[in-house]
């Protein structure tokens, strides 16, 4: 059984300038705007997990994150699966994995959500 399908949960929504999260639930007809600094908050996903504020390098794994597109969900978006999708939580990690995406020619999303920078994930 899907477990987001039996109730509507509220979705993470992110601001990386203030380096803040906050839980709503989805407007459709409008964004959704950061109570501190006005400008727009990014959806990261049901299983988003916020660092701490002060921990600027790992908000900058998560800036890089979200700027190619991905969010932070577990296996399937309905949330079927046991673990969360992996996601790069230094700047390190992004590093490596935007190197080999320029090295192999491949998207950067799909490369930050390779577990291993230099193996391609299986189908």
């Amino acid at each position: 059984m899907c477990h987001y399908a039996m109730t509507r949960y509220k979705l993470h929504f992110a601001c990386v300038g203030c380096r803040v999260s906050f839980k709503r639930h989805p407007a459709q007809d409008r964004e959704q705007p950061c109570p501190n600094c006005g400008r727009a908050l990014v959806c990261a996903g049901h299983d988003f997990a916020p660092p701490p504020r002060r921990d600027t390098a790992a908000w900058g794994a998560v800036s890089a994150v979200l700027a190619a597109g991905l969010r932070y969900e577990g296996l399937e978006v309905c949330g079927c699966g046991k673990e969360p999708r992996f996601r790069p939580r230094t700047r390190a990690e992004v590093r490596a994995r935007l190197a080999v995406a320029d090295r192999d020619g491949v998207p950067a999303a799909e490369a930050l959500a390779r577990r291993d920078a230099s193996v391609p994930e299986p189908d």
